[in-house]
């Protein structure tokens, strides 16, 4: 399995990835909307995704945002979407996709990336830890949305 950053080339095997992460997170299927959201994401590359190649199929993807801490005054990574096919699952795809991630936030020269999970996603709040996040506990994240 190769890890590897994403391209044009992947577009219609990565919107398919994309729409099983949304559906995941009970969003409704939308391939035409995936495809024409990840079509810009790569297009503007405004967003860092990386793929697991198994040399036929794509097994799943991470996409991060660039951010930056004025506190650190440095760049900061979001992880936000990290996602493995059912069928490859099991195989420790999540964690080299991780591990990609990681690689990134060193060659960028960034203070580090954060994530966040949802208190119901069992598996990943067992993985993160394991892959050497920590819980912060210390603050209170709060969202506001015009939706």
């Amino acid at each position: 399995m190769i890890i590897r950053a994403a391209s044009i080339a992947d577009l219609n095997e990565l919107t398919r990835l994309f729409d099983g992460y949304r559906v995941w997170y009970q969003m409704n299927s939308d391939l035409e909307g995936a495809h024409e959201f990840l079509t810009e994401r790569l297009e503007k590359q405004d967003s860092k995704i990386y793929v697991c190649d198994d040399g036929k199929n794509l097994a799943g993807f991470t996409q991060l945002y660039p951010l930056f801490s004025s506190t650190r005054m440095k760049r900061y990574w979001l992880l936000n979407d990290l996602f493995v096919d059912d069928n490859y699952r099991g195989k420790g795809l999540s964690v080299q996709l991780i591990d990609q991630a990681k690689d990134l936030v060193k060659t960028s020269g960034a203070c580090g990336m954060f994530l966040e999970t949802q208190k119901t996603n069992l598996i990943g709040n067992k993985l993160y830890p394991r892959a050497g996040f920590k819980l912060n506990e210390t603050t209170n994240f709060y969202e506001w949305t015009s939706e």
